[in-house]
């Protein structure tokens, strides 16, 4: 006996929706693990903003060698930032999770800034900031992937170097003020080294020209270390 074609087609189309409904269950599941981690770590991140201004009174009893030596937000912000590339990548820049881990993250890289002006003040020295100023919004920044690498390897080369990032178009208020403050126009990517304001892709090359110093104080500290 044949089976009738109609009877093909529906096994067919079964069989079809239970492929596509398991693909879609275990994406929904992994995306929910995704989100739950993410928010784990807003709660970690919520935890370091209250305490920073507690932070802010430990510097009078810390010295400056102590303070340089063991930055205060560093590696947490090291550790969030690569968390946060993980989750924009598997979730998407324009994921609402991702957005508010972004806003938190912007925050404490403007509160590590703040804090480590206070203690160039205090302990009368001059650390090279700078600030990179970038979008993810499509055909809006071409070479701000670019300069991101370039960035990551000049960190790499310059542990002096304390670099904060910025996503230009972030709703967020104090990244809104400090574009503001600093006068970076929407010619992406930006930077801001030290106070000066640069706008366009810069090489490797290009920043160490800008800051020769950079590779005065990294010989310097090269032979801080061979000496000891």
């Amino acid at each position: 006996m044949r089976t009738l074609p109609w009877l093909k087609y529906l096994l067919a189309f079964v069989i079809t929706a239970l492929i596509f409904g398991t693909a879609i269950v275990a994406n929904n599941f992994f995306n929910a693990k995704r989100i739950e981690q993410l928010r784990s770590i807003e709660e970690g991140i919520s935890i370091d903003i209250l305490s920073l201004e507690t932070q802010f009174e430990l510097l009078q009893e810390q010295s400056c060698a102590s303070i340089f030596e063991n930055p205060i937000l560093s590696s947490q912000l090291d550790t969030l930032a690569n968390k946060l590339s993980f989750a924009e990548a598997r979730l998407g820049a324009d994921n609402e999770e991702v957005l508010r881990l972004k806003q938190h993250y912007s925050l404490l890289e403007i509160k590590d800034l703040l804090l480590m002006q206070k203690v160039s003040d205090k302990c009368s020295v001059e650390p090279i900031f700078l600030l990179y100023f970038y979008s993810n919004e499509e055909g809006t920044c071409t070479d701000c992937t670019r300069q991101g690498y370039v960035l990551t390897e000049l960190a790499k080369q310059y542990p002096q170097l304390r670099t904060y990032s910025f996503d230009y178009n972030l709703d967020l208020s104090a990244v809104k003020t400090l574009i503001s403050l600093q006068g970076v126009p929407d010619d992406l990517p930006a930077l801001v080294i030290n106070d000066e304001l640069y706008s366009g892709f810069k090489s490797i090359e290009e920043i160490q020209e800008i800051l020769p110093e950079l590779e005065e104080r990294a010989t310097s500290t090269a032979t801080s270390t061979d000496e000891q």
